[in-house]
């Protein structure tokens, strides 16, 4: 009945799960957000209800302790459901992390020392992590890292063709991320098709807010749409994803738009949202329906970039045995799943539009019996992965 707290944890909000090590089943999840304001918020569900409370929360160890209380007048326990691991998402691992790893000191000093490549992400980890241990002083704390997955890139796949030294010196490279759902949905793909992962080639489309493209053969990442940091690649609901990196000279010499100008634009005024006024996906659609000509362009990029990566990673796996969408708008949207693949037939990629419309919450497959490539639906469990890794990693 042993189990695994999983905590994602940002600059003034935390998620957790608890996870049964043996059956895989969510015990318990919970949201502490807020942090830091005059009342902060609490939600805490199990397999017999729902409850919310909102105590003071200042810090992020406040935080784990409204969880605890939650823990403690709802359940389940701790004392029949024995934590083995706290299992931690960090987003940047640089080249430093491969795997998850049990914290220690120093790997609490790496992740500090990394968060110059992830500075909205890595100190917000570092607090979740500062709080669970003071919290759970005897249970032992894994890091579970976005990129590590992504360290298995080939060099010509993340180098980028500036000055060798300077790039090396400011470590500048593609580490790519979504890695936990990235390797999830290939073995969850895998187990689908009744296949090893080691004999398989394929591209996995990570639809969200976020949004990242994978190649992955034989079960290992060999090229991934997000850079050095997640504005690279797809266009996303509120970042540009690829530009031209001449725009932000030519707008900072024509407008006086400053560094800080320019990141808020590409991170949080781009995508969706900037070229339609419609950060989300459904909004977008339903103008687009209504025949608002931005959000009409807006969809048509979006599409555009998806359709362009995957017929590039087909040409560097040389061989494709699957197409899997996953995450909120793979996973939920079949205009998306349809327009994205529309006319690569030559290829042998075919969506079939009965099973493409069909809703369910499970992988399926939504490219006709002839198809030469697998068309897939699978959901991310990303918490999962992370509780899977947390215990190897604790295991030894």
């Amino acid at each position: 009945m042993s189990s695994i707290l999983v905590v994602n944890s940002g600059s003034s909000s935390f998620k957790y799960q608890l996870i049964d090590t043996g059956t895989e089943q969510v015990l318990a999840s919970g949201l502490v957000e807020r942090i830091g304001e005059e009342t902060g918020k609490t939600r805490h569900t199990t397999q017999v209800g729902s409850w919310t409370a909102s105590p003071a929360i200042p810090d992020h160890t406040a935080g784990f302790e409204a969880m605890l209380a939650a823990f403690e007048e709802h359940g389940p326990s701790f004392d029949t459901h024995p934590l083995v691991a706290v299992g931690h998402r960090v987003v940047h691992g640089g080249k430093r992390f491969h795997e998850a790893t049990v914290i220690t000191d120093l790997v609490k000093i790496n992740i500090e020392d990394l968060s110059e490549l992830a500075p909205l992400h890595n100190p917000a980890n570092l607090e979740g992590i500062e709080a669970a241990q003071k919290a759970f002083p005897d249970v032992p704390q894994v890091a579970v890292f976005d990129t590590a997955f992504h360290q298995t890139l080939p060099p010509a796949a993340y180098t980028y063709a500036i000055d060798r030294a300077l790039a090396e010196k400011q470590r500048i490279r593609r580490y790519g991320f979504h890695g936990t759902s990235h390797k999830y949905v290939a073995g969850a793909t895998a187990a689908f098709l009744g296949k090893p992962v080691e004999s398989l080639k394929m591209i996995v489309l990570h639809l969200g807010n976020g949004a990242s493209v994978c190649a992955i053969d034989g079960g290992r990442s060999v090229e991934t749409s997000m850079g050095m940091t997640p504005l690279e690649g797809l266009v996303m609901g509120t970042r540009s994803g690829d530009i031209d990196p001449a725009v932000l000279f030519h707008l900072n010499r024509k407008t006086g738009m400053g560094f800080a100008e320019l990141d808020e634009l590409l991170n949080r005024g781009s995508g969706l949202l900037g070229l339609s006024g419609r950060g989300d996906m459904r909004d977008v659609q339903k103008a687009a329906a209504d025949g608002d000509e931005a959000a009409l362009l807006a969809l048509e990029v979006y599409l555009h970039r998806i359709r362009g990566y995957v017929g590039s990673y087909y040409a560097q796996l040389g061989h494709l045995d699957a197409i899997v969408f996953t995450a909120g708008v793979g996973e939920n949207n079949p205009l998306v799943r349809a327009r994205a693949l529309e006319g690569l037939s030559e290829l042998g990629i075919v969506v079939d539009p009965a099973l493409n419309e069909r809703s369910l919450s499970s992988a399926r497959r939504i490219s006709p019996p002839t198809a030469r490539v697998e068309v897939l639906v699978v959901p991310t469990n990303e918490e999962l992965e992370i509780a899977r890794q947390s215990l190897a990693a604790v295991a030894g």
